[in-house]
């Protein structure tokens, strides 16, 4: 064989295997809209730091070879923040360098409305952003209540590159209207979506660790072997 059509072939075989290596490509996507206040920001960050760092997760993670994720704030129309850019964690250490960077960033607007249309549409655009392809794409959005300006997620599926993309909510219930139904209707989107309930900000933690764990493991079924 050629020198460089060994390289070539080689290449090729190395971005296979990095393609088959990675399960899951995740998006959080962290609800800062003016409903949510700074205690409750805080509830939900720092929830979502310790639901990835617990250490049930982290072995899930571990056991299916690492996954690939990304988390960012949202709040009204066209307003996305990105928290902690595209990361490949495969173990503890990776893991909790992403918790430090959620707990490090800081809120950019807490007066806001809710634009869920937006935020959707936005974290489809960031899979095609992502250094690997993984074999999922899934995008986990959580927020308190439901969409209040600009176009909603119907318009977004509509609109935006969503195949092959799996929505899947965390619904923080207690405001008013309930915004259960509209996550269960509206926002879970795809094959094997569904909606995890937080029973106010203090449930949080345990809600999406509870979230993570089905996400991570739906990912291992899929895997190609």
């Amino acid at each position: 064989m050629r020198p460089v059509a060994f390289i070539a072939g080689f290449t090729a075989l190395m971005a296979f295997d990095s393609a088959q290596a990675c399960s899951l490509s995740l998006i959080l996507a962290i609800d800062v809209s003016s409903s949510v206040n700074s205690d409750e920001y805080r509830l939900q960050v720092g929830g979502t730091a310790r639901a990835l760092e617990d250490p049930e997760v982290v072995a899930a993670i571990e056991d299916v070879g690492g996954i690939q994720i990304m988390a960012f704030e949202w709040s009204g129309t066209y307003r996305h923040f990105e928290m902690v850019p595209w990361t490949f964690v495969k173990d503890a250490a990776d893991i909790f360098a992403v918790g430090a960077g959620l707990r490090a960033h800081e809120r950019v607007r807490s007066d806001l409305p809710t634009s869920m249309g937006s935020a959707l549409g936005y974290a489809s655009t960031r899979f095609a952003k992502a250094p690997v392809q993984c074999s999922r794409r899934v995008i986990d959005v959580s927020g308190d209540g439901v969409n209040n300006e600009g176009f909603g997620p119907t318009e977004a599926y509509a609109n935006f590159p969503f195949e092959g993309v799996q929505v899947n909510g965390l619904v923080i219930t207690g405001a008013d209207p309930d915004p259960e139904p509209f996550y269960r209707k509206e926002v879970r989107y795809g094959v094997g979506s569904f909606v995890e309930v937080a029973f106010g900000f203090e449930n949080f933690e345990g809600a999406m660790k509870r979230k993570l764990l089905r996400e991570i493991r739906g990912a291992a079924l899929s895997m190609v072997r």
